[in-house]
């Protein structure tokens, strides 16, 4: 049994998963897998700012899946009308302001929805997002994350739901760093310093995930589910 083993293994090593990151166009979280030795591609509807354009998908995330047939997809969908920290804006005071603010809303939710669906096709992997409505109109998502878990000052509330995952565990925790404005209101040091970048640059800046957050994805994940299909193939 111990030579089985050790042949299955081995061979197992050759045989990588194959990844796909939705939502990415800074590759962070593709590239971790991709340097754990997985064939591992990323998709946005915007060009990749990553090191590998050529591992990148311009394309509806949807399309994307059908293309690359993934054995784990990891997704991160548009935040901005889901998560509850700009939840004033949806009031009646601000209907002029934002006068198209309830539909954009609905349709993100829609597309959540959908994400959800694909992967729950698809069977392994995640939905990445912040604190926000999902967690009502979906479910309460399985993990909630910090990056100052994973080896960054940072604090942003990270939602994960997973399929055939388990919780991630933290790798280095070390102490956030908090700004303190005088009215006693914090602020992660991230959210304080994109503040006056202009939209679309801050969107991009807050959304990226953290070097150390994809790197515990990668390898926790990815020595998961290799072990799982060792165990399957004894």
């Amino acid at each position: 049994m111990l030579i089985a083993y050790i042949s299955i293994s081995a061979d197992l090593k050759t045989k990588f998963m194959k990844v796909l990151i939705t939502h990415e166009e800074s590759q962070t979280v593709m590239e971790a897998f991709l340097n754990a030795g997985h064939d591992a591609y990323s998709c946005d509807l915007l060009p990749a700012s990553g090191k590998y354009p050529e591992r990148h998908l311009q394309m509806d995330c949807f399309e994307a899946i059908k293309l690359i047939e993934p054995d784990f997809l990891g997704m991160h969908p548009e935040c901005t009308r889901l998560t509850v920290a700009a939840n004033k804006y949806y009031k009646p005071e601000y209907a002029e302001r934002f006068p198209n603010i309830h539909e954009q809303r609905a349709e993100a939710v829609e597309h959540f929805l959908k994400c959800a669906e694909a992967l729950e096709q698809i069977g392994c992997g995640y939905i990445e997002n912040p604190i926000g409505i999902m967690s009502r109109l979906y479910k309460k998502p399985n993990q909630i994350i910090q990056p100052y878990q994973f080896r960054h000052t940072e604090r942003k509330s990270t939602c994960l739901w997973l399929a055939g995952l388990p919780k991630l565990e933290p790798t280095e925790i070390v102490e956030p760093d908090i700004i303190i404005h005088k009215s006693g209101r914090t602020d992660s040091r991230l959210h304080y310093e994109t503040f006056k970048l202009p939209k679309e640059e801050r969107r991009k800046a807050r959304s990226k995930t953290f070097k150390g957050i994809a790197d515990g994805m990668a390898s926790q994940w990815g020595t998961f589910i290799r072990s799982r299909n060792v165990a399957a193939c004894l």
